[in-house]
């Protein structure tokens, strides 16, 4: 990494589990000099992405919340899909989320949680990995052909894992019937009885940007009413597509790079 990589990677460690660094414990974390790190934090802090707390320690920053708030206003994805993510989980009576492809995983952007939506539901802000869960799957199929070849020479332990394919033939198969189906189903993925129905979102240019689902426990809804809720989903991602790509909603957003 150069500099300001090195720079910017100091950011990543600031999490829920340990929400406050120390300038000493950065310096261990980061491998820099004394004056190196010390220099990165400073910059950090004068940006408004850190700010120090009780005993030379830091914690993220304002400049960060002032940052999201104009992802809200101006991110197309956002703006423009989560008007009919609101409509489908008032009338499906589930919670739903919008998600986009983040390098190579997949970011909640966007979330209308019911009160009796699971605790292990997605929220914003959170990533997870592109093989597991309906709303990761269900981009996959739509990715070029030189991606997904990409994905699985560098992902055939966790493909297999995730019950995609023993092998590259059996990858593209199940890639197929997804597409062909519209939508992707899965339970009990990340939690115990938790089930997600996601359909994928798509750029003007027609480019895979993320996917629009619904989350629910599977003791909340038999399995006879899935086809009449799948339905529902590719439904209002179609019409988030259709908002994302008018250009009302922001500039159209640019599919990201994954494999």
């Amino acid at each position: 990494m150069n500099s300001l990589e090195k720079m910017l990677s100091l950011l990543d460690v600031f999490t829920p589990a340990v929400p406050v660094w120390s300038t000493d414990d950065l310096i261990r974390w980061s491998g820099a000099s004394r004056s190196t790190c010390y220099r990165y934090v400073k910059v950090l802090q004068d940006a408004g992405l850190l700010t120090p707390v009780a005993q030379g320690a830091y914690m993220l920053g304002p400049r960060i919340i002032e940052l999201d708030r104009n992802v809200r206003a101006s991110d197309p994805v956002y703006t423009g899909g989560g008007p009919p993510m609101v409509k489908l989980a008032t009338r499906t009576r589930q919670s739903a989320m919008l998600c986009i492809l983040f390098s190579d995983t997949v970011m909640c952007v966007r979330d209308f949680r019911h009160r009796d939506a699971p605790e292990e539901m997605f929220a914003r802000g959170q990533r997870r990995p592109l093989f597991v869960g309906a709303a990761s799957k269900v981009m996959l199929p739509y990715l070029a052909a030189h991606q997904q070849r990409t994905l699985y020479a560098k992902h055939r332990k966790s493909i297999a894992a995730a019950g995609m394919g023993s092998d590259w033939e059996g990858f593209r198969k199940y890639l197929a019937q997804v597409r062909e189906a519209g939508h992707c189903i899965t339970r009990g993925e990340f939690s115990p009885g938790i089930v997600g129905i996601a359909a994928p979102l798509f750029n003007g240019a027609g480019d895979v940007l993320g996917s629009m689902g619904l989350v629910f426990h599977h003791a909340k809804v038999t399995k006879a009413e899935f086809p009449r809720l799948a339905q529902a989903v590719m439904s209002a991602a179609q019409e988030a597509t259709e908002r994302i790509g008018s250009g009302a909603h922001g500039a159209d957003r640019p599919a990201r790079a994954v494999g």
